[in-house]
C-alpha cells in the first residue's frame, strides 16, 4: 500500500501536525477544513456563506490529488449549533449529487465559526 501526503496552497494550511489529506491506494482521506479562504482569513457570516467555504476547500484538496468530492464516499459535518442543520444540508444537497455519500453530521465545539468537515474520497475510475 502507498501513502502519500496531499497539500496545495488552494486552501488553507493545516494549523497542526497533520496533512491536508493522505492518499492510500485509491483512497483519499480529506482532513477536517474550516471556513477560511486559502489565505488563512476567516469567512465571516452565515453558515451558508461557511458551509460554501468549507466545501470548496475540500474540494481544492480533493483537486490537488486527481479526485472530486463528486467521488466522495463518506463526509463528516461538524456544527457549532444543530439548529445549522437545515442550512448546512440545504448547501450540502447543492455539493453533492445522487448517490449522495454517508454522511456523520454532530454538533460540536467549534470556536469562532460554525462549521468544519472532512471526508473520504474514492479516486480512479
Amino acid at each position: 500500500m502507498t501513502i502519500e501526503p496531499v497539500n496545495t496552497s488552494a486552501a488553507p494550511a493545516p494549523s497542526g501536525g497533520y496533512s491536508q489529506a493522505i492518499v492510500a491506494d485509491r483512497f483519499l482521506f480529506l482532513s477536517g477544513q474550516g471556513p477560511y479562504s486559502p489565505d488563512g482569513s476567516l469567512v465571516d457570516g452565515s453558515i451558508e456563506r461557511q458551509a460554501r467555504q468549507v466545501f470548496a476547500n475540500l474540494q481544492a484538496v480533493a483537486a490537488a490529488a486527481g479526485g472530486s468530492l463528486a467521488r466522495a464516499v463518506r463526509v463528516g459535518v461538524y456544527l457549532s449549533d444543530l439548529a445549522h442543520f437545515d442550512e448546512m444540508d440545504r448547501v450540502y444537497r447543492e455539493i453533492f449529487g445522487e448517490p449522495r455519500p454517508a454522511r456523520t453530521t454532530i454538533q460540536t465545539d467549534l470556536v469562532g465559526f460554525h462549521i468544519e468537515a472532512d471526508a473520504v474520497v474514492l479516486l480512479g475510475d
